[in-house]
């Protein structure tokens, strides 16, 4: 999700993409450069975007041990559900928090806020996963870490984005939170409709994750790779095209994983349509149904879909005369059947809008898939903590500190227990 929305002392970031047959973009993502006064000092920073992402903080709540968060170690999968390390059910209730995939190379509002603070206030909320965004930009030498206060965030000041990105995943398992990676871009300028791109090969995407799951390998509360944002437009499924067929570069990226780290689960999003149906991107996995990921290493695979609602395109269904009991029809053609019928277990790994209280259709389209969700007890992170997602603003507010309490009191009715926190968290 990307558009621009103006700030103070911001960047203007994400905005989702609007679905519709061609899938059309709302907001334009424009190149903006803001001025920070930050402790009498300015630094200037330049945020590239051309696509839409998609309180005053006290201690974590996680500190006391909760039951049912699951056990400690690597996570696998049984049928429909995913499973810890004694096999007990575990159901991820997390958030998305972006910002690396953009030319901040960092997440956002750091510009206003202390890092740490942030995550205690997303554990205080009682998110328990925590899906990350990355461009594989942000690995090359030539990005650096931009759009922060280093008065609030002096410890981050001379980090490269990936030590950054190494600071923000301690951070957060310490405080019991699982981490997501998600290849989100190639670079900051937009996402790809493929794995590769003109800035990105095929061989560094897979190199890029090979190096992630080495780096976090001993981190037992980092969970997996969400392999490539929104797959779409040339994307196949099951096809055999090694350029276009998606479920074919998933079983290698997956199988290349698990050659260094056999604890990761792999999420595979789904494609923007199936034969010529047109959906959400990334939100289409009719194709699972006879062209499944099959791994070497075995229980390793989650399916992830996105689903938006009105706010982002206002697409027939939200029109319909039984809207919203047509809406469980919808989202089980497409990606629940999944967990439906025990193939695998499925993310919801994006899905949000500005409204949750009131009776427009975006507010009831968000509460009657919260509900789906609850009954059927699948997994997901909400996009998005940042306020600066254009089409669907975030948990915080736009001074970055206030929650929004009716979005809270809508993800409050399903969300399951964080892991312990760590001493002193």
């Amino acid at each position: 999700m990307n558009s621009p929305m103006d700030q103070n002392n911001a960047p203007t970031t994400e905005t989702k993409r609007a679905p519709r047959s061609q899938r059309l973009r709302f907001g334009i993502a424009a190149a903006v450069v803001a001025a920070a006064a930050v402790g009498g000092t300015v630094t200037a920073f330049a945020v590239n975007n051309t696509d839409g992402q998609s309180a005053t903080t006290t201690s974590s709540a996680a500190g006391a041990k909760a039951t049912g968060a699951g056990a400690e170690g690597p996570l696998s999968t049984k049928k429909g559900d995913i499973v810890d390390s004694d096999g007990k059910k575990v159901v991820l209730t997390g958030v998305n928090w972006f910002g690396f995939e953009t030319g901040t190379y960092a997440p956002h509002g750091l510009w206003t806020r202390n890092w740490e603070s942030m995550l205690d206030q997303m554990a205080k909320q009682g998110f328990n996963t925590m899906r990350l965004p990355y461009a594989n930009e942000m690995f090359k030498s030539s990005a650096k870490p931009n759009g922060i206060d280093w008065h609030k965030n002096p410890d981050l000041k001379g980090l490269t984005p990936q030590q950054i990105m190494d600071k923000i995943v301690k951070g957060a398992t310490d405080r019991g939170i699982r981490v997501i990676l998600d290849q989100h871009r190639p670079d900051q300028y937009g996402q790809s409709e493929l794995w590769y791109s003109q800035s990105l090969t095929e061989k560094q995407w897979l190199d890029d994750w090979v190096k992630l799951a080495k780096r976090y390998k001993n981190n037992d509360r980092v969970i997996g790779a969400d392999l490539h944002n929104e797959p779409r437009g040339q994307a196949t499924w099951g096809d055999g095209n090694p350029k276009t067929d998606w479920q074919l570069a998933a079983t290698k990226a997956g199988d290349a994983i698990h050659k260094v780290n056999k604890n990761w689960l792999i999420f595979v999003e789904g494609t923007d349509r199936h034969k010529n149906e047109q959906f959400w991107w990334g939100g289409d996995l009719q194709g699972v149904k006879k062209h499944p990921v099959k791994l070497k290493e075995p229980n390793k695979v989650v399916y992830s879909a996105h689903d938006y609602g009105p706010g982002v395109y206002n697409q027939n269904w939200f029109m319909a005369k039984d809207f919203p009991k047509n809406m469980p029809a919808i989202w089980e053609k497409h990606w629940a059947y999944i967990k439906k019928q025990n193939i695998a277990p499925l993310l919801l790994g994006e899905f949000g809008g500005k409204k949750t209280a009131g009776k427009s259709s975006e507010a009831v389209w968000q509460n009657a898939l919260m509900d789906y969700l609850k009954k059927h007890q699948i997994s997901y992170t909400y996009w998005t903590w940042n306020p600066d997602s254009g089409d669907t603003g975030g948990v915080l507010k736009n001074d970055w500190k206030t929650i929004d309490k009716n979005k809270m009191k809508m993800l409050a009715k399903y969300q399951t227990p964080l892991l312990e926190a760590k001493k002193g968290k």
